[in-house]
């Protein structure tokens, strides 16, 4: 096992968009990952920490050997960040944990304005979560074109926005988000069935527009 502590599981012959993947198991995270695409398709994990202190200071992406990701060179004069899907700061309790985060495997091209505040924002709800419930976890998938066009010049592929599926308290709930700057966000959410989480900000100041079903509240995200 290398120092990210990740174990590769299987190399799946499922097909996504007509290619084969990898899902690969780490001691924080489980990753679906297109090679073709440089980019992971969907990511699982558990909310860990609520208030770790451990310092990222020093801490880049790494790749992940023996799989072909995105690299820095995708990341360089343009829009996109790379954006954690598992989020560090909910991996903060250690080093070692924080450190794991800091891989190809988790990371998507996100636009800079997605990336910086309402996704941000929302990682931070998670956690606030994840101080009343026990378990809290959480599934992200990556949303990509039909017919692939937004290529970039060094090879990987832009995903068109991200779904963030949140469980806590035996409900689900999913964010959308296009890969864009986002203007309209959601402000007060019905999560799960404690009082005390029900009327909680989830991004302050900002206006809010739900659609509701039997099991989930969805937000668009626009």
């Amino acid at each position: 096992m290398n120092r990210f502590g990740l174990l590769l599981l299987c190399l799946l012959s499922f097909s996504v968009f007509g290619q084969n993947v990898l899902e690969i198991k780490t001691d924080i995270f489980t990753v679906t990952y297109s090679e073709i695409f440089q980019q992971p398709l969907k990511i699982s994990y558990k909310v860990e920490c609520t208030g770790g202190d451990a310092s990222r200071l020093g801490m880049s992406f790494k790749n992940y050997p023996g799989v072909i990701t995105s690299d820095d060179a995708d990341y360089i004069n343009n829009v996109w960040d790379k954006g954690h899907l598992a989020p560090a700061a909910d991996f903060n309790c250690n080093e070692d944990m924080l450190k794991s985060t800091f891989t190809y495997l988790n990371c998507a091209l996100q636009h800079e304005g997605l990336n910086r505040g309402p996704w941000k924002e929302l990682e931070r709800f998670e956690r606030d979560l994840a101080k009343i419930y026990a378990f809290v976890s959480v599934v992200v998938t990556v949303h990509f074109e039909d017919k692939p066009e937004n290529w970039l010049k060094t090879g990987a592929l832009v995903p068109i926005g991200f779904t963030k599926t949140i469980w806590c308290d035996g409900e689900r709930f999913d964010f959308y988000f296009p890969n864009k700057v986002v203007l309209q966000l959601a402000q007060k959410y019905p999560f799960c069935q404690n009082s005390s989480v029900s009327n909680m900000d989830v991004f302050p100041g900002a206006n809010a527009k739900s659609i509701s079903t039997k099991h989930k509240v969805g937000i668009l995200l626009m």
